[in-house]
């Protein structure tokens, strides 16, 4: 049933490896030698390993901002300094730390990924790295390709979805984008960084073949099509190995099968080790403070010294750690680009253009009963009710948590919890009451904050529509224990709904939530982080200015128990060491402990199928205010496999359909599900039709042998279906 490809891979794998042949990648080595040659041993030191500028005494004598890390650089060499911020949603300011320096907040992640987008993605990421330049910084910590494999991980607002291939191709165009500006992304975080829950001691454990069809490529693709200057590893164990630690991974994987030249640096506080780290393929050791308090040394400045010296490294991996380093550098423009030595004026105004546009083609409509959606201007009265929908919309916490401009209207501390020392719950400065107002000019708008929920049932049975701002708060660090609404905002909906049919629901979400109360409102707006210009989004497609487009890159689970894991691991020791601190043992560690990833490559929607589930709502799926057909489905195989069809707007108005393309295929374990190979986002009028050729990526709906390592690829006929999501195939054919 499988055999090798004679005939290359796909459009993707064509494209050269991070660093290829070409004439410019051998003049980066090339440079990159000479320097080497005329460095000290201590400056080769010097440069694999970062300060954190909020603990070390260098940052002021280095003006450095307080930001996530620096390496001071070597002057002597003209070899630049390292200036490092974080960045998934933006130029982070965790803290407000740099006090009265704002950026532009981009939606979450997920936010993003719902768009289907490449175009997008790559302008999120070009006006993150412009402010990022503009600030001075030449290193974003940015390009997270991790796969969302259980709904309730805290960190999933800053992800792109639980599909390897839309993962792989947003984050590859995020990173383009960033580089755009001639400063360095990091692809992160190398390769399974599954939950917060006990995330320095897991030991994330899958099969090695199902890891290369999910995780491993999502990441090949991003780096084949971001081409980063450097990846950045997990806290965790996988497999037994800590990811800054597996030669496997770092040394085997990265390095060899995927040609990757530039280098591998660390999370912050997950360098664990000296001679074993940097054998392993490990070249810097980011935020060395953080290995002090959380490892209890600092392991690549006098280590690593007296390890060449003794010969325990050879000089010979030391020369290439550099090396990794100064190509990075070299080839992505920071010694022939420098950042400017002081801050830059920034066109904020442009920018928050671009995060608007990200949250308005990123909305995704899950439900519009009796076309309550978009808002008629027959409607003379709305109450909007909760979610501090009056002040602004909520972000998600910790390393990604941007300043916007605006500032933070609400800013609550955590009291407890092991994100307490670096994230706020916060919100940003974009009330989506005062935009539902400026478009509602002919309607009375008003506000109840939903505490009083007898209160809120009287305004709604008295408004002719009532719109519901649900929030649900995540953040680094911290997993969920429940995918409910908080604060009784289940049985503030249910009592809105009952006082008022029609009844429209906004979610600002990190993910799934739970949803009992779905069959009695109109309207479902999934709006996610929806960053410092949501507000104005969410009002505009509520009253139909921009038609809803977005679709879900996670599936909405319709109870807790669908999903491969109902709680994250390790839950029940992380609440014995809390119940122990409580009583007033503070030593109280939680012992390290293994999570099984058994649905291995079947991530989201394929563990649905395979389950036989139904989920609450499936991957791929989002409404519009019009309607689309498909026709004339044709499928071409060979060297570069497509899918062309015609997509008809039917329906009264513009908007923007995202055909899927899925194949049916059988993967290394046997089991056999529908995969996405392709897809695209296409703008059509009212009344024509389109003709849209989609790519198809092979390595989706191969077959990963690990004995050989090669991508196996079926030799009889392959089933092909168009998708409107990944349960709603309405075309089918074969190649």
């Amino acid at each position: 049933m499988f055999r090798d490809n004679p005939e290359g891979t796909s459009k993707i794998a064509d494209k050269a490896h991070v660093y290829d042949s070409s004439s410019a990648a051998d003049q980066c080595v090339e440079r990159a030698n000479a320097l080497i040659a005329r460095m000290t041993l201590a400056e080769k030191i010097s440069l694999l390993s970062s300060h954190c500028p909020l603990f070390s005494p260098l940052a002021q004598r280095y003006n450095m901002p307080l930001a996530t890390g620096f390496n001071p650089g070597i002057p002597r060499l003209n070899i630049p300094a390292l200036r490092m911020t974080d960045s998934g949603l933006g130029v982070a300011n965790v803290l407000n730390k740099r006090e009265g320096d704002t950026a532009t907040a981009l939606p979450s992640a997920l936010s993003t990924a719902a768009t289907f987008d490449s175009s997008i993605a790559r302008a999120g990421g070009a006006m993150v790295g412009a402010e990022a330049r503009a600030k001075t910084f030449n290193v974003l910590l940015a390009g997270a390709a991790n796969i969302i494999r259980d709904p309730w991980a805290g960190r999933n607002f800053e992800y792109l979805g639980e599909d390897p291939l839309l993962v792989g191709t947003l984050a590859g165009a995020a990173i383009q984008g960033v580089q755009s500006n001639r400063i360095a992304s990091t692809a992160k975080h190398f390769v399974l960084n599954p939950q917060e829950t006990g995330r320095m001691i897991m030991d994330a454990r899958i099969d090695p073949a199902a890891l290369r069809e999910s995780d491993l490529l999502a990441f090949e693709i991003a780096i084949e099509l971001g081409q980063p200057a450097s990846v950045m590893g997990p806290y965790n164990k996988i497999n037994g190995e800590f990811g800054c630690e597996s030669d496997e991974l770092l040394n085997g994987v990265l390095k060899r099968d995927w040609g990757f030249r530039g280098w591998v640096m660390s999370d912050w506080g997950s360098t664990h080790s000296t001679e074993k780290a940097a054998l392993a393929g490990l070249d810097q050791e980011s935020g060395m403070e953080f290995d002090v308090m959380l490892n209890g040394a600092i392991f690549f400045t006098d280590r690593l010294l007296d390890a060449v010296r003794e010969h325990r490294v050879p000089a010979a991996r030391l020369d290439d750690m550099v090396r990794r380093v100064l190509i990075g550098m070299i080839d992505k423009g920071l010694f022939d680009h420098p950042v400017p030595s002081h801050p830059q004026p920034i066109d904020m105004q442009s920018h928050a253009l671009v995060a608007q546009r990200v949250a308005e083609a990123g909305t995704v409509l899950l439900r519009n009963e009796r076309n309550m959606l978009p808002l008629s201007a027959a409607v003379k009265s709305i109450v909007v009710i909760g979610g501090h929908a009056d002040i602004g919309v909520l972000s998600g916490g910790g390393s990604s948590q941007v300043r916007s401009v605006g500032g933070a209207p609400i800013e609550i501390g955590l009291e407890s919890g092991d994100a307490a020392l670096f994230a706020r719950q916060t919100w940003h400065a974009s009330s989506p009451l005062q935009a539902i107002k400026a478009l509602a000019s002919g309607a009375d708008v008003s506000f109840l904050d939903g505490t009083d929920r007898a209160l809120a049932a009287k305004a709604a049975h008295a408004a002719d529509m009532a719109v519901v701002f649900a929030t649900h708060w995540r953040t680094e660090g911290v997993d969920l224990q429940s995918l409910s609404l908080t604060d009784d905002q289940d049985e503030l909906i249910e009592t809105v709904a009952a006082a008022n049919p029609r009844t429209v629901v906004v979610l600002e979400t990190g993910g799934p939530v739970l949803m009992p109360w779905m069959d009695r409102v109109s309207a479902v707006l999934a709006a996610w982080y929806p960053g410092q210009r949501g507000g104005e989004a969410i009002a505009n497609i509520l009253f139909g200015k921009v038609n809803p487009s977005g679709r879900l890159p996670i599936t909405f689970p319709a109870t807790a128990t669908q999903a491969p894991r109902p709680e994250p691991g390790g839950l029940e020791q992380l609440r014995a060491r809390d119940a122990a601190r409580e009583a007033g043992d503070e030593k109280v560690r939680i012992a390290p402990f293994s999570v099984v990833y058994h649905e291995g490559a079947n991530v989201g929607y394929r563990w649905y199928e395979i389950k036989k589930q139904k989920p609450l709502f499936a991957f791929g799926f989002g409404l519009s205010y019009t309607t689309f057909s498909y026709s004339n489905l044709a499928a071409i195989g060979g060297s570069a496999p497509r899918v062309t069809l015609d997509i008809t707007n039917t329906g009264p108005v513009a908007g923007a359909d995202v055909p899927q393309i899925y194949v049916r295929a059988t993967g290394a374990d046997g089991t056999t599900t529908w995969r996405l190979a392709g897809f695209a986002r296409i703008e059509i009028d009212p009344g024509v039709t389109r003709r849209v050729v989609i790519p198809l990526e092979p390595r989706t709906y191969a077959r990963w042998d690990e004995a050989s390592r090669k991508w196996i690829f079926a030799s009889d006929e392959l089933q092909i279906a168009v998708g409107r999501s990944a349960t709603d195939l309405v075309l089918r054919s074969t190649m």
